[in-house]
């Protein structure tokens, strides 16, 4: 578990998630586990020794953006965390919502423009 500040989760998001399995497959040595989404499609797990490191998910074909990889940062409450973030400068990209099992999400552009998701998980705390 990870705690207020640490790195909570990293996802790919990708148009062509069988070639980037294919790639980190050969390279990093990745095992891959296929799990359904609630709101249809597939997620990927990547795993090491049988542990979860992150998370593959397709980018729509409507999606013209490039494949980036997200970093989602802990933050115990994700309400105050937007408000003080706004006060610096940042934007929120998306308003927080529920991912079921996970926690609440929020996608955030910094005042350089780098986006990150915040996430309150559902389970807190501890390491």
């Amino acid at each position: 578990m990870t705690r207020n500040g640490e790195f909570n989760w990293m996802e790919l998001q990708t148009h062509d998630p069988e070639t980037a399995i294919e790639f980190y497959r050969a390279t990093v040595g990745w095992e891959f586990l296929e799990e359904a989404m609630p709101t249809g499609g597939t997620y990927w797990l990547a795993l090491v020794s049988g542990k979860a490191v992150c998370g593959f998910w397709t980018l729509g074909e409507g999606d013209s953006s490039g494949d980036r990889w997200i970093t989602y940062i802990h933050v115990d409450d994700l309400e105050e965390a937007i408000s003080r973030a706004k006060g610096f400068g940042a934007e929120v990209v998306r308003e927080p919502w529920l991912v079921p099992g996970i926690g609440r999400v929020a996608m955030v552009r910094d005042p350089g423009g780098a986006e990150m998701g915040w996430v309150t998980p559902l389970h807190t705390g501890g390491t």
